[in-house]
Order: structure tokens, then C-alpha cells, then sequence
């Protein structure tokens, strides 16, 4: 698996790299956000390790760069652990963030939970059907009555977790779980914000959302 850690402090990338390569992984390194957009566009990495606050770009605004033509998971690493900055990184399309300091095994455990979501996002290849709402799990789009719906990366993953689940009781807690990794520390309102969104998004198919009250929701035709 190919990795790129970007990071501004030389030690912090040398720690990562050798954890990375001791795992049998190939590590690269990049030490700011600019020169990690670079490396993006001129190859292909299986994950990256993203640092927030950096000189020149920082993580947040690499990310959305690389993410507008690359679909590969990112684990952000900040010492910014304020509740807001973990859900602008989900909303942009990160798959977990790791407050530091961290462990390096840490790191590791958070890498390998990622890409095993990650595979099984890309070998969910059925296109999913229901009445006028069709779900394409490896396009990653959504068609309502035939015309693209433009959902947050968050959304996407929190409709494609209620469909592959189709029937099936969900708590809010395990959609946070789930769908925002399980070191996030939102709450109850995280979740019913992002169902109120997509449901929006759905038009006349948000009907599929079934709210159990005092529970969560499911996805029921």
C-alpha cells in the first residue's frame, strides 16, 4: 500500500514512516499542503496522512484539492481537537482524524480500520434502485427522477450506510460510529442534522428515512 504523509515537522514524518514501511507499506513524504496537492496529481496513493496546520496550504484546503480528482481515504492529524474542526473535516470528505499527540500504533490501527472501510465501499458495486431514486455505490452518485442530487461527502456515506443496511434499525450511535469513525465526540444532533439534509436532497424519496423515534433511523422501501 502506497502512503503519504504530509506533515510539516521532519520528526513527526520520520516516526510515521518507519511504523508505515515496518507494516510493509511504501511511505512518501510531503512537508506541506502544496507539495502534498502536487504529489496527488502526479501519482496515486492507497491513503494519506494529513496534517492541519501547515505553511503555505494548509491540511484542510489540501484536502478539498486533492478530493476534486482523487478518491482516496485521508486521516487527518491535528492538535486541533475542538469538536468544529473534526466536523469541517468530515464535511470535506476525511475518513478519521487523530488528535495529537498520538500513538504511532494508533495510527497504524486508524489506517488499517480506513482502508478496510475503503475496500468495502469499492467492492459494493451494485446500483441500487428504489421506485425514482437510484444509488451507485462505486460512482459514488445519487439520481432522484433521473437528475444528479449534489449531497457533502458526509451525506453520501451516511446514505450509503442506510442502504447497504436497508431494514435494519440503526442508532444514532452506531451511525456516529459507523459512518463518523469512533473516536468522534458529536452527539445525537450531528446525525438528525445530516439526515434533515439529505432527506432535503431526496425530494419526494426522503420517505425511504423511516425515524425510530427515541432510536435512530432505517431505510425501508
Amino acid at each position: 500500500m502506497k502512503i503519504l504523509i504530509v506533515d510539516d515537522e521532519e520528526m513527526i514524518r520520520g516516526v510515521l514512516r518507519e511504523y508505515v514501511e515496518f507494516e510493509g507499506n511504501e511511505a512518501y513524504e510531503a512537508a506541506d499542503g502544496m507539495e502534498a496537492v502536487k504529489l496527488c496529481r502526479e501519482n496515486d496513493y492507497d491513503l494519506i496522512l494529513m496534517d492541519v496546520m501547515m505553511p503555505h496550504l494548509d491540511g484542510f484546503s489540501a484536502v478539498k484539492e486533492i478530493k476534486k480528482s482523487k478518491d482516496v481515504p485521508v486521516i487527518m492529524l491535528s492538535a486541533r481537537g475542538e469538536e468544529y474542526d473534526k466536523l469541517f473535516a468530515f464535511e470535506i470528505g476525511v475518513d478519521d482524524y487523530v488528535t495529537k499527540p498520538f500513538s504511532p500504533k494508533e495510527v497504524m490501527a486508524r489506517i488499517n480500520a480506513v482502508t478496510k472501510r475503503h475496500t468495502t465501499k469499492k467492492t459494493a458495486g451494485e446500483v441500487f434502485k428504489f421506485e425514482g431514486l437510484e444509488v451507485d455505490m462505486v460512482g459514488r452518485n445519487v439520481y432522484v427522477d433521473g437528475e444528479k442530487a449534489e449531497l457533502t461527502p458526509k451525506e453520501y456515506e451516511l446514505l450509503f450506510y442506510l442502504v447497504r443496511n436497508k431494514g435494519i434499525a440503526l442508532t444514532r450511535e452506531k451511525l456516529l460510529y459507523d459512518v463518523w469513525g469512533f473516536d468522534f465526540y458529536g452527539d445525537d444532533r450531528t446525525v438528525d442534522t445530516h439526515i434533515k439534509m439529505l432527506r432535503s436532497n431526496l425530494k419526494d424519496y426522503r420517505k425511504f428515512i423511516i425515524t425510530l423515534r427515541g432510536l435512530g433511523y432505517k431505510f425501508e422501501e
